[in-house]
């Protein structure tokens, strides 16, 4: 290997996925017009491409770092309160509690909505207080949602997940 060239092969990488015409087609990446040979392509770094890896597979991973007890979700490659670097991944439950959500009339693009989404921030159960991600309420009508509704992900078929946040449908109620 020549002196300045950097070995990408060699661990540690992220997972990725090459990019293809038919991706490109169907804007499943960036795409630039006014410079056609050019794709963009990038990773989410290890801790995150290592949970969107495992909600794919119907899971929700987190990070745990043992010098201050927390489990994090989303998960980090180290504890932003104490600095150190994780040390091991557990898995956490696919319920959890409404934090604060929001009630939306308009599409991400503006534009008014017949039926409204509600946007949420889920507290993960068996991650640490606070720690969760802001996702879609489903199966439930915008005056029925409370602080503290406790709500279980519904998730896409297995053959339709792809390694998203969007692999998990949304969330629904847990009770009545």
């Amino acid at each position: 290997m020549a002196v300045g060239k950097k070995d990408i092969s060699a661990p540690p990488y992220a997972e990725g996925t090459s990019l293809s015409d038919e991706d490109i087609k169907k804007k499943k990446v960036t795409y630039v017009e006014d410079h056609p040979n050019i794709r963009y392509s990038w990773t989410a770094g290890q801790a995150v491409s290592k949970f969107l890896n495992e909600l794919k597979k119907g899971k929700i991973a987190a990070t745990k770092c043992n010098k201050c007890r927390r489990i994090m979700v989303p998960p980090r490659v180290f504890c932003e309160l104490c600095y150190k670097p994780i040390d091991e991944w557990v898995y956490v439950e696919d319920t959890g509690t409404v934090q604060t959500f929001s009630i939306s009339y308009i599409d991400p693009d503006a534009k008014p909505l017949e039926e409204p989404v509600i946007v949420a921030v889920i507290s993960i159960d068996g991650a640490s207080k606070n720690m969760g991600i802001m996702h879609v309420l489903g199966e439930v009508k915008p005056e029925d949602v409370y602080i503290g509704m406790k709500v279980k992900a519904v998730w896409k078929p297995e053959d339709e997940r792809e390694g998203s946040v969007t692999d998990i449908k949304y969330w629904k109620p847990l009770e009545g």
